[in-house]
C-alpha cells in the first residue's frame, strides 16, 4: 500500500467523515487544502451504478463547464478547404489533413483534444492506435466529429470536456483549478452531474450516482452526497 506525506495526512484530518450536503461547503474545505505551489487542478470521480462490460451501459458524452477549466486548451483540427479555414477562423491550434496525420504518426503530440469532419475520418482511423489509448480520438458521441468544426472549437476552447465510465464503472473529469471560488467549482460540478444523468442508460439499473468525491492534484478526496446533487 501507497504510503502518504505528513502534508496529505494533516489535510485528510481536516476532511469530514461524513459525505458533505453542501458542495459549495466541501469545495471550500478542497481549496483550503491546495497546499502545493502550483494551482493543482480539481478532478471530481463518479462512481455510477453500470456495468461497462455490456456496451448498452456505456456511458460516454461530453460538457460544457460554465466556468472552463482554468488553463488554455490546444486543439487540433482535420479537415481541408473551407472547413480548415473555419476551424482556423475559430481559433484552432493546429489545422491540416494527410500530412497533419503523417506529423502524428512521426510522434507529434502536443494537443489536448482533436477534432475531425466526417470526410477525414478515413486517414484519422489509421492513428487509432496512436490516440485511442491516449483518449485523444476524435469520437461522434463526443462531438469532436463534426462538419460544425468551427463550433466545436469554439466549445473546447471555452471549457467542454468529455467523459467515459473505465472498466469499473467511474468517470474521472476535471473540474477546474483550486484557484477557482468555490461556487465556481460548484457549478461545474453541478452541469457534469446533469450531463451524466442524461447520459444514464436504459439498461442501467438501482441506484445510479453510486458515490461522487472530488480532490485536488495534492490533496485527499472529499466525498459529496450523491442525492444532493440531482434535482
Amino acid at each position: 500500500m501507497a504510503k502518504h506525506g505528513k502534508r496529505y495526512t494533516d489535510a485528510l484530518k481536516s476532511v469530514a467523515r461524513e459525505p458533505y450536503d453542501n458542495v459549495v461547503d466541501a469545495m471550500t474545505v478542497l481549496k483550503q487544502l491546495a497546499s502545493a505551489r502550483f494551482d493543482e487542478t480539481v478532478e471530481a470521480a463518479v462512481r455510477l451504478g453500470v456495468d461497462p462490460r455490456h456496451a448498452d451501459q456505456m456511458v460516454r458524452g461530453a460538457v460544457t463547464l460554465p466556468h472552463g477549466l482554468g488553463k488554455p486548451v490546444r486543439v487540433v483540427v482535420f479537415a481541408k478547404g473551407d472547413k480548415a479555414k473555419e476551424a482556423e477562423a475559430a481559433g484552432a491550434d493546429v489545422v491540416g489533413a494527410e500530412e497533419l496525420v503523417a506529423r502524428i504518426q512521426g510522434g507529434w503530440l502536443d494537443f489536448d483534444v482533436s477534432v475531425a469532419t466526417p470526410d477525414m475520418m478515413g486517414a484519422v482511423g489509421r492513428l487509432g492506435r496512436i490516440l485511442g489509448p491516449r483518449g485523444l480520438m476524435p469520437n461522434p458521441k463526443a462531438g469532436t466529429v463534426t462538419f460544425e468544426v468551427a463550433q466545436a472549437v469554439r466549445e473546447i476552447k471555452a471549457g467542454k470536456v468529455e467523459f467515459r465510465t473505465d472498466r469499473f464503472g467511474i468517470v474521472h473529469v476535471p473540474i477546474g483549478k483550486a484557484s477557482f471560488e468555490p461556487a465556481q467549482l460548484a457549478e461545474n460540478l453541478a452541469a457534469l452531474i446533469e450531463a451524466l444523468v442524461r447520459a444514464r442508460p436504459a439498461a442501467a439499473k438501482g441506484q445510479y450516482l453510486r458515490s461522487v468525491t472530488v480532490s485536488s492534484t495534492m490533496g485527499p478526496g472529499i466525498r459529496l452526497n450523491p442525492a444532493r446533487l440531482v434535482a
